[in-house]
């Protein structure tokens, strides 16, 4: 009975060892394995943030508008998508570190290892491509803002049919970003020309806002936010090769890791 006891007194104390470490041997794979949780975890967060950018009625409803053939800039969805990329590989790759670290896999935790390096770098390079055109995304949208607006207005009295087309793009930036006109002078004068029934572009609350203001602060919100995300994954993903990596010369080293 008490051979019996010992036997399992010992077989816990192995296991013990083995799963969450001792004074001799390092706890790198539990860390390991909650890191990879994290992972997974960090990745449905990015992936869930990086899909409602793509699908924020306030981007989406201004991105998908078109007006003489003229689609609006999308370089901002450039960002979203590869950080719905990122998130989704993110997902596939913690569960492959995951299954490695269980299994103590060499293979596996060296070809996740791998995995982060690339995801790393592609991070960093989407980074720096982000930074120089940080400004890209609202100086292309004012543009194509203004030049709805210019339309819009200048065809008031000349063409009905074609105002109706403008005026219908330019009332969605309006509505959709509560705002009106170019600047303030714009503004009172498109709020004026409402008010004389010429035309019908003003949102129906009759702000006269800063358009060029309004859209300037949307999309800085929405980099930023942008940034942020990337920052994380970048830090998690520094962690998640460390882990690996220490765990990885350790099943390498020891027999029993």
């Amino acid at each position: 009975m008490l051979e019996k006891a010992l036997s399992l007194t010992t077989g816990s104390e192995v296991t013990f060892d083995i799963l969450w470490g001792s004074a001799s041997k390092p706890a790198s794979k539990p860390l390991t394995v909650l890191n990879m949780c994290y992972d997974n975890l960090a990745g449905c967060v990015i992936l869930g943030v990086a899909l409602w950018l793509r699908h924020d009625p306030q981007t989406s409803n201004l991105l998908e508008l078109e007006f003489d053939g003229a689609q609006a800039p999308s370089t901002f969805y450039i960002s979203v998508h590869i950080l719905i990329a990122v998130g989704a590989v993110m997902m596939v790759v913690g569960f492959l570190g995951c299954y490695g670290a269980i299994q103590e896999s060499q293979c596996l935790l060296g070809t996740f290892f791998a995995c982060l390096v690339i995801l790393f770098a592609c991070e960093v390079a989407a980074g720096i491509w982000g930074f120089m055109h940080k400004d890209t995304v609202s100086s292309e949208m004012v543009k194509y803002y203004d030049s709805v607006y210019d339309k819009a207005v200048g065809q008031s009295l000349t063409d009905r049919e074609k105002t109706k087309a403008a005026a219908t793009v330019l009332k969605v930036f309006h509505e959709t970003l509560n705002c009106c006109g170019k600047g303030h002078g714009t503004a009172v004068f498109t709020f004026i020309m409402d008010t004389l029934s010429i035309t019908d572009l003003c949102p129906s609350s009759g702000t006269t806002t800063n358009c060029h203001e309004r859209i300037n602060i949307l999309f800085s919100d929405k980099i930023y936010l942008i940034g942020i995300a990337a920052l994380v994954v970048a830090v998690i993903m520094i962690f998640e090769m460390i882990f690996s990596m220490v765990l990885c010369c350790g099943i390498r080293n020891s027999p029993v890791y």
